[in-house]
C-alpha cells in the first residue's frame, strides 16, 4: 500500500466528516409549541399538585417508562444530578462505602462524596470492560452499601454477576446507563435491571435534550424519594406527611418543559440510531478480525449501544505501541465538521483512572479535613492495574459509528486503519 500519510504520503481521507446532530424539525415544532403556551417549567418546590412538573415533563417520564418497561422514571437536569439523588435515595451518608467504576466520567465515582460516604474502586475487565469481580469482591466490607456500575462505552456490565454479590451482601445497585441507552445484558435494558437506572441527555449521547438525565427504578419507595430529592425536598415532606426526613435536603434538579418536549422526539429516534450504530460497530470488528494485535469488545449475552467503540492494541504482537498506531491512523483522516479544532475524534486511552485526580490523592472535597475520606482507603497508583493498562497502553476509542456518517465515511475510516496496519514496518 502507498506510504503513511504520517511519514508524508497522501491522507486516505481529505474531506471534514459531518458532525452528530439528530435535531430536526420534529423537535423544532414542539419546543415552539411549548414557547407559544408560555409556560417553560411548572414546578413548585412545595407540596402541590404542580410539585411534579409540567405536563411535558410527566408525559416524557410516562413514555420512558413504557419504552424502558419500568415502573417509575424521574426526569433530572443531569446525569450527574440523578446519580446524586439515587445514592441520596438509598440512604447513602457518613461512614458509608460504595464501590464505583475507576474508569468513567469523574461523577460515577465523586458522587458518593456529596453525601459524605466514601468512594471505594473497582477494576475492569479486559474484552468487556465490565466490573472485574474479583476485584469487586475484594472491596466489599462491613461499611459497603451499595454499588455504582457503569456500562462504559455503552457495553453493559456483568450484571447476573453484580447482583448476586449485591443480593448475598444486602447492597444497592444503582446502574449508571449515561452511555448505554438501550443496550441490553440478558434481554433486558440496562437500567431496568438494578435497584435504580441513571440515564444522561447530554447535548453529545444518543438521544440529548442539551443537559437532562433521567432516572428509572421498580422500587416505589426509592421513586418517591428521588422526586423529593429533585424538588427541595425539605420543604415538602412536612405538607406531604412524610417521616422519613434521612437525606431529605432539597435540590434543584428539575428538567423543564423545553428539554421534555425535545426528549420526547427524541426518544422516537433511539432505536435507528442504535441499528446505525450497531451496524458500522460490525464492519469494524470484521475488517479488524484479521489483525491479532487488534482486540474487539466480547458481547455475548449484551447488545452494545457504542456511545463510542473500543479496542485493544497489543503492542507485544505488533511490535508498535499504541500511541503510535493511533497517531499514524488519525494522520490518515480529517476532524469533524464544527469541532476541527479536537482533531480527529480517536482517543487514546479514555480517561485518567479517577483515583488518581487531585480530590482522591489528596483526599480533599468539602474541606481540608477530608470529610468523606478514610484513613484505610488508598487511592495509590496500582489500585486498579487493568485500568491503568488500558490507559496507558491498550485501549483505544473513537466515534466513527454514528449518524450522519455513510458507509462510505465508514469505508473510509477503515482502510485508515488498514493502511497502517499493512504498513506497521514503516513506525517501527
Amino acid at each position: 500500500m502507498s506510504k503513511l500519510a504520517i511519514n508524508g504520503g497522501n491522507k486516505v481521507r481529505t474531506k471534514l466528516f459531518k458532525r452528530y446532530n439528530n435535531i430536526d424539525q420534529r423537535e423544532i415544532d414542539e419546543v415552539t409549541k411549548v414557547m407559544q403556551k408560555g409556560v417553560l417549567s411548572k414546578y413548585l418546590g412545595a407540596w402541590h399538585e404542580d410539585f411534579y412538573g409540567g405536563e411535558k415533563v410527566q408525559e416524557f417520564e410516562k413514555l420512558w417508562s413504557e419504552y424502558f418497561s419500568v415502573k417509575h422514571s424521574i426526569s433530572v437536569n443531569s446525569n450527574t444530578s440523578g446519580l446524586i439523588t439515587a445514592l441520596g435515595a438509598c440512604g447513602i451518608g457518613h461512614g458509608d462505602e460504595v464501590i464505583v467504576s475507576a474508569y468513567s466520567m469523574s461523577i460515577s465515582a465523586s458522587a458518593p462524596v456529596f453525601w459524605n460516604a466514601t468512594p471505594v474502586f473497582c477494576d475492569l475487565e479486559d474484552n468487556t470492560y465490565s466490573f472485574c469481580i474479583e476485584s469487586l469482591k475484594k472491596a466489599i466490607t462491613k461499611n459497603t452499601k451499595a454499588i455504582v456500575v457503569v456500562h462504559i462505552f455503552g457495553c453493559p456490565s456483568n450484571m447476573k454477576e453484580i447482583m448476586s454479590l449485591a443480593k448475598e451482601h444486602d447492597l444497592y445497585v444503582i446502574e449508571d446507563c449515561a452511555q448505554a441507552p438501550g443496550a441490553k445484558y440478558d434481554n433486558k435494558y440496562v437500567g431496568t435491571i438494578a435497584d435504580i437506572g441513571v440515564f444522561s441527555l447530554n447535548y453529545h449521547k444518543h438521544i440529548h435534550t442539551g443537559e437532562g438525565g433521567v432516572c428509572t427504578t421498580n422500587n416505589d419507595k426509592l421513586a418517591n424519594k428521588m422526586q423529593l430529592i429533585r424538588n427541595h425536598a425539605e420543604s415538602v415532606v412536612e405538607n406531604k406527611g412524610e417521616n422519613e426526613l434521612e437525606n431529605m435536603l432539597g435540590f434543584n434538579f428539575r428538567l423543564t418543559e423545553i428539554q421534555a418536549a425535545i426528549g420526547i422526539e427524541q426518544l422516537k429516534k433511539l432505536d435507528d440510531e442504535l441499528k446505525i450504530r450497531q451496524k458500522y460497530a460490525k464492519m469494524y470488528d470484521d475488517a479488524f478480525s484479521k489483525y491479532p494485535f487488534i482486540k474487539t469488545t466480547k458481547l455475548d449475552n449484551r447488545t452494545h449501544s457504542y456511545y463510542v467503540q473500543a479496542f485493544e492494541f497489543l503492542e507485544d504482537i505488533a511490535q508498535v505501541s499504541r500511541n503510535k498506531f493511533i497517531t499514524a491512523v488519525k494522520a490518515e483522516l480529517e476532524a469533524v465538521e464544527g469541532r476541527e479544532n479536537e482533531g480527529v475524534p480517536i482517543g487514546q486511552g479514555y480517561v485518567k483512572p479517577i483515583y488518581l485526580l487531585p480530590m482522591f490523592q489528596k483526599k480533599i472535597a468539602y474541606n481540608k479535613q477530608g470529610f468523606a475520606f478514610k484513613d484505610e482507603i488508598s487511592y495509590e497508583k496500582g489500585t486498579c492495574p487493568n485500568v491503568e493498562k488500558f490507559h496507558h497502553k491498550t485501549l483505544w476509542t473513537h466515534d466513527f459509528t454514528r449518524s450522519p456518517l455513510d458507509e462510505e465515511d465508514i469505508n473510509d475510516v477503515i482502510n485508515a486503519y488498514i493502511k497502517v496496519c499493512e504498513n506497521l514496518d514503516e513506525l517501527k
